[in-house]
């Protein structure tokens, strides 16, 4: 399907989608099926119009926990294992593997125009940022009211947090204070 967003990074759409729901302000952006098929149309991942179910909204959530987990694993050693619910989530997608182009990658199964079509797109991306080199640096906030997802760009892969300004200086601040009471 060729689109608007069809040359977009494969882990920016992976960071936006486990971004969906901000969690330090408890704000969900794919609430219902309506807000899930207008994300996917929105990233030119389904044409708009395109239905979304009760079962995609399901799959596209444990689809995104599955990756926030997968993300704060990346923090730790790289052995971890995918999280069980991400591997059921994406055993539930229309995906298949291609042998066209430089490399096997991930596809989807194009027709008909799913919501599931939409986020096997957003499986697809894991493998693509694999083949990047990419993966292994999306990370969330080890800021426990955060958690947002984020690439780790500095050099020795060591960042904590989604900034440093906010997140490192709430982790740091309460770290102070709690050696400064004792």
């Amino acid at each position: 399907m060729a689109d608007a967003h069809a040359d977009d990074d494969p882990a920016q759409l992976l960071q936006d989608f486990v971004n969906t729901l901000d969690i330090d302000s408890g704000t969900e952006g794919i609430a219902s099926p309506a807000d899930l098929a207008g994300w996917l149309a929105g990233r030119g991942l389904v044409p708009p119009g395109t239905p979304a179910g009760p079962t995609d909204l399901s799959t596209a959530i444990t689809l995104r926990e599955g990756l926030r987990e997968a993300m704060a694993a990346h923090h730790g050693p790289q052995e971890a294992d995918f999280p069980g619910e991400l591997d059921d989530a994406l055993s539930a997608l229309p995906l298949r593997v291609g042998l066209t182009g430089p490399r096997p990658a991930l596809v989807p199964l194009d027709p008909p125009p799913t919501a599931a079509a939409g986020l096997a797109r957003i499986a697809a991306a894991i493998m693509d940022t694999a083949a990047a080199g990419t993966w292994p640096r999306l990370k969330v906030c080890q800021e426990g009211t955060c958690r947002w997802a984020f690439l780790d760009t500095s050099k020795n892969r060591s960042r904590s947090w989604c900034s440093m300004r906010t997140c490192g200086n709430r982790t740091k601040t309460r770290a102070y204070r709690a050696r400064n009471r004792t």
